[in-house]
């Protein structure tokens, strides 16, 4: 069964945004492990409230397309999403396939791996603490070596709250 990565983020009353897509990520997956969230500053938004952003695992059978379309858009849906032009624009919920076993594609909206972990420590980071041997598929790189060279000075730790969601929704409350 392929691990799939799935970023996770809101600035929409984050805390119980979140632990409501996971909730209902759980009746479509089953929840493998959940790094450590960290409050981070709105991109391109300053005026806008912070993000809670992370990473979770999943194990899946389904198809890369089906995860991203029927899965995380139905839960994206359910808790309010609103797209706009401005991809950086506050959300409820904001769900991103990262990764899916070892695929690597480009079609119909997906790109795999997601291009944004090379470039976002909100992202690298919390991959690398699930996933710490991972090597991106396509690009051969270490998830270590890519988290390592990001900046993560605007990150703060939410330990609380990923301790509760580990409570919640995985069993024993470990992280991996």
């Amino acid at each position: 069964m392929p691990r799939a990565f799935i970023g996770v983020g809101s600035n929409i009353a984050p805390g119980e945004n979140i632990r409501e897509a996971l909730h209902r990520l759980t009746q479509s997956a089953r929840l493998v492990s959940i790094s450590t969230f960290y409050r981070t500053p709105a991109i391109g938004h300053p005026e806008e409230p912070d993000f809670y952003n992370g990473v979770v695992a999943i194990d899946s059978d389904l198809p890369p397309m089906a995860i991203k379309w029927k899965v995380l858009r139905d839960i994206e849906s359910a808790l309010g999403r609103q797209r706009s032009e401005d991809k950086y624009a506050s959300r409820t919920i904001d769900l991103d396939l990262l990764l899916h076993g070892d695929s690597v594609l480009s079609s119909n909206g997906l790109t795999l791996p997601d291009p944004d972990i090379l470039n976002r420590a909100f992202i690298a980071v919390p991959l690398y603490e699930i996933a710490p041997d991972l090597v991106l598929p396509g690009f051969g790189v270490p998830i270590r070596q890519v988290a390592e060279r990001l900046a993560t000075g605007s990150m703060q730790p939410l330990r609380e709250y990923t301790q509760q969601l580990r409570n919640e929704l995985l069993t024993g409350g470990e992280s991996f």
